[in-house]
């Protein structure tokens, strides 16, 4: 790593704060030495939040020298088993920071930096936030190696550029340069009636439109009859020359009769209103069929990134009218699919419209709700849920159904369960579980103790469940037997697991002293580098600690030799 002359220093002590309104275009260069291929873009629908920066592809390896872009100072580091993985954060003069995350390991100094902080602290999860003069870089040194780390799906770069208030930008408008001619892909097309008054193809159901290719690589679609007010949703995909990804598009417009109806502008947004990417999609289509729809309409839903529209999107169908409606996917590069969808004003209706299936127990997304049936309780918040709907609420014995997971929540909702009725042993090694699939398979949710309650907060609608673990967690070496000489071992590994309420911590420690071990959750390892130069002993012990989430632990010890 390169050093920053002091003069310099002063520079990125008293960083520009105005307001940021272009973007510049030769300041940021590319992270790595590669040919910039996407494996994922900036806004892209990702599960309950949007993709906030760019996925590099790294040649489908680890350990790609990875390069800060611009000058600055490290301002922030974080490490964790799940999430980024090992994250490095850069801020500029400019007030731009720059991210890079899922990395294998940082450049020796910022290492040697993390490292002694974890020993300090005894974890191997940590979180720093250097001083300007104490991690200086240039633009082009080298800060870290590409990984794999944290909730990565394989070897990639993610990479990110915020603004002086946090919130990620699309690096693709700093001038970071990505081959693309090719144009997005439309792969369905949906129209939905939006009130009880309102029908399509004389349904007041939810419509999948019949898409016809054109020659052009433009879209139409049959013909369809309405009346009242309707919307349309859209699943959309783009791809790079150099890559076959099924990425997200930059930019979604809407025309009613060549009038701007609505806009999707994926340039900018903040990571407190991610979450609201759940209103965007269609979630309850997302739940059943796992595909992403978004709306191209606005209910309840504060996105940033739904530019002005008119009437929020709806789009208002009289009888005896005519009206052509047109849809406008581009991605970064203005590569553009356009979608048209011609609708005849008619009043023809099979009948009435789809009435609501009301359950004793009624949700206003306004007031705070409680529902208690046996020893099991559920409260909802003010605010909990977009809408207002009714809810199946069902206790039996110590399963709880609470309806199906088609509504999207905004904020966690409460639910507890009263274990007083078991005994004390078994009480400690319960926990409540979410059953998922069609086989109803028990997943841990976070559980905490409260007197003689059990309680879990969660967005998640569903069936929920106390579950028994009274196993202990397994732990098994990986490249070593007891008593063996590790003479040109460069790491030792250990698998642990927990087929129950999953991990929760551990604690290696070598001749009493506590060693720095680094946890891959996808493949259950644990892993020591002698690099670390912490074990000096030729005659070594270890032991090794690991508790679950209910507190079962396991402890494993064994000898081995090093020189």
């Amino acid at each position: 790593m390169r050093f920053l002359p002091a003069l310099y220093l002063l520079l990125l002590l008293s960083i520009v704060t105005q307001a940021q309104t272009s973007y510049p275009q030769d300041y940021f260069n590319p992270p790595l030495n590669v040919p910039l291929v996407l494996s994922g873009t900036f806004g892209e629908l990702r599960s309950n939040h949007f993709h906030a920066g760019l996925d590099i592809k790294t040649q489908q390896t680890t350990g790609l020298k990875v390069f800060a872009s611009a000058n600055g100072f490290v301002s922030r580091i974080k490490v964790s088993h799940f999430g980024y993985g090992k994250a490095l954060y850069i801020t500029h003069p400019n007030g731009y920071t720059t991210v890079y995350a899922h990395l294998q390991k940082f450049a020796p100094t910022i290492e040697a930096y993390v490292k002694k902080a974890q020993y300090k602290k005894e974890s191997y999860e940590i979180e720093l936030f250097p001083k300007a003069e104490e991690l200086p870089v240039f633009q082009d040194s080298l800060v870290a190696y590409s990984g794999n780390s944290g909730g990565s799906g394989g070897p990639h770069l993610h990479f990110e550029i915020r603004d002086k208030n946090e919130h990620p930008m699309n690096p693709m408008l700093f001038g970071l340069d990505v081959k693309d001619t090719t144009s997005p892909v439309v792969k369905s097309i949906y129209a939905y009636p939006l009130d009880t008054k309102s029908f399509i193809n004389q349904s007041n159901t939810k419509q999948k439109l019949r898409l016809i290719p054109l020659l052009n690589g433009d879209y139409k679609v049959e013909n369809i009859d309405a009346i009242g007010s309707i919307g349309f949703g859209i699943e959309t995909i783009d791809r790079q020359d150099l890559g076959a990804n099924a990425n997200g598009v930059a930019n979604i417009q809407t025309f009613v009769n060549g009038s701007r109806n609505f806009e999707l502008d994926f340039k900018r947004f903040s990571f407190n209103e991610s979450k609201h990417i759940n209103q965007l999609i269609d979630y309850e289509n997302y739940i059943s069929k796992k595909s992403r729809v978004q709306k191209l309409f606005k209910k309840n839903n504060p996105l940033s990134i739904i530019k002005s529209s008119a009437n929020n999107g709806f789009i208002a169908i009289e009888d005896s009218t005519n009206v052509v409606y047109k849809i406008r996917v581009a991605d970064y590069k203005n590569n553009e699919a356009w979608v048209t969808v011609h609708i005849n004003g008619t009043n023809l209706t099979k009948g009435e419209a789809i009435k609501t299936i009301a359950s004793p127990y009624f949700v206003n997304s306004k007031q705070t709700i409680n529902l208690k049936k046996g020893r099991v309780s559920v409260d909802f918040y003010k605010d909990t849920f977009y809408e207002n709907f009714y809810i199946d609420f069902d206790v039996k014995n110590d399963t709880l159904f609470l309806h199906d997971d088609t509504k999207a929540a905004k904020k966690n909702f409460r639910v507890a369960f009263d274990v007083s009725h078991y005994n004390q042993k078994d009480r400690n090694k319960l926990y409540i579980a979410r059953l998922i699939g069609k086989k109803k398979y028990p997943t841990y949710t976070s559980t905490k103790r409260k007197g003689n309650e059990l309680v879990t907060n969660t967005k998640k609608l569903g069936t929920y469940a106390l579950a028994l673990d009274t196993v202990k967690p397994s732990i098994k070496p990986v490249n070593f037997k007891n008593k063996q000489w590790l003479k040109n071992y460069r790491f030792l590994k250990i698998k642990i697991d927990d087929d129950a309420s999953g991990i929760s911590n551990f604690r290696a420690t070598v001749n009493g002293k506590w060693i720095l071990m680094e946890y891959d959750y996808k493949t259950k390892t644990l892993s020591y580098d002698f690099n670390d130069k912490m074990i000096l002993d030729t005659k070594n012990n270890l032991k090794l600690i690991v508790t679950d989430n209910v507190g079962n632990n396991s402890t494993f010890e064994t000898l081995f030799y090093k020189k």
